[in-house]
């Protein structure tokens, strides 16, 4: 008896929107010992009421990008992102072998280390 071919798996991608593409391209900029927020990326790709949406397409970015985005944090310089990788510890330590300091267990020092994107996403 032939039952057909198996059920379609659901995608694990997200789809490359032009918002999403924007979001990574500004990600890709953020030079080592530097961090910026989500809030500056909506920002800098013309979303500003966005920062939520640039996290949902940081969680699930190709390999370039998911390499630097251990240096986007939230408003206050918290690790928020960092479950991505197991635990904050383990973005606090990628930050660190790049010399970012902290002012708490997972907060960055802002004042230090941030970094404005300058808009042209």
């Amino acid at each position: 008896m032939d039952i057909g071919p198996p059920p379609r798996q659901p995608s694990r991608t997200r789809p490359r929107t032009d918002f999403v593409e924007r979001v990574f391209a500004v990600v890709r900029r953020i030079p080592p010992g530097r961090v910026t927020t989500y809030g500056r990326v909506a920002r800098a790709v013309g979303t500003p009421r966005s920062a939520r949406m640039v996290g949902w397409a940081l969680h699930n970015c190709p390999e370039d990008v998911s390499n630097v985005a251990h240096r986007v944090v939230n408003r206050n310089g918290e690790l928020t992102g960092g479950w991505s990788w197991g635990h904050p510890a383990v973005m606090r330590g990628l930050l660190e072998d790049e010399g970012v300091t902290f002012v708490d267990d997972f907060q960055v020092d802002l004042a230090r280390h941030l970094w404005e994107p300058d808009g042209d996403g």
